[in-house]
């Protein structure tokens, strides 16, 4: 498989910004102040993530209800997260929790979390995208592959994870060549562990790779005596920063 090396001409004629998309933070119990933060006006936001429990849990949630309701308001869409478990839950199970996502919660879409990226698994994930669409035909999906799929992958979702995972290694990270038949609003990429004096080189390499949809954060891994917090679970350190540069970044 070819890799690109350089960077990726910038198309002027598409207007398109770079822009967030929030994998999941904490239950807005929780995150309160992070989830009302996400409703500042000018926040360059694509998307957002509402994991409620694992999925949508078993019955609606009044605190998670009211944050997915400012955020549609204020003109975001809120995606559910369904975990496809690398391909091990079936498309039956999936919608099932998809229709209380949009029963509950207006959901706009879903981020199909686990993605599997293999070309056996495409005719699966075309089933379970066909049936994610036929419960809301203008449903916004992003696989989470979390790496570079199969190209076949790019005709299912509206969006693919292909980077999730530590600065350490997206410094270091190429992009296919098939990548660059595709405009940047295809793809995301989440990095955790970027350091402050490092985020414009995170910026950077997004806009060479082609990922118009990014989240950037200073947040590791971290296991305490109540368990273990994942890095995308709170704000970035930096956020006030990153949502300045973001925001008035130069168009893809």
């Amino acid at each position: 498989m070819s890799y690109l090396t350089g960077t990726r001409p910038a198309d002027p004629g598409t207007g398109l910004r770079t822009g967030l998309g929030v994998p999941g933070l904490a239950h807005p119990l929780v995150a309160a102040a992070e989830w009302a933060g996400l409703t500042r006006p000018g926040t360059p936001l694509h998307w957002v993530v509402l994991n409620v429990a694992d999925g949508p849990g078993a019955h609606p949630d009044p605190d998670c209800l009211a944050a997915a309701g400012r955020l549609r308001n204020a003109g975001v869409r809120v995606l559910g997260h369904l975990d496809a478990a690398h391909g091990t839950r079936g498309t039956g199970e999936l919608v099932q929790q998809a229709r209380r996502y949009l029963d509950w919660y207006r959901a706009d879409g879903f981020l199909l979390h686990r993605c599997p990226a293999g070309r056996t698994a495409l005719p699966a994930v075309r089933r379970t995208t066909g049936a994610l669409r036929a419960v809301r035909d203008d449903a916004h999906i992003v696989l989470g592959h979390d790496t570079h799929p199969h190209p076949g992958y790019a005709a299912l979702g509206d969006q693919l994870v292909t980077f999730r995972g530590p600065w350490t290694d997206y410094r270091w990270s190429q992009a296919p060549e098939w990548t660059a038949d595709h405009p940047p609003e295809r793809f995301c990429h989440f990095v955790h562990g970027v350091p402050r004096p490092h985020l414009d080189e995170a910026l950077r390499i997004a806009r060479w790779q082609g990922a118009a949809t990014i989240w950037f954060t200073d947040r590791t891994d971290r296991t305490h005596r109540h368990g273990s917090t994942g890095p995308w679970e709170a704000m970035p350190g930096y956020w006030d920063t990153i949502v300045s540069q973001v925001g008035t970044g130069v168009s893809e």
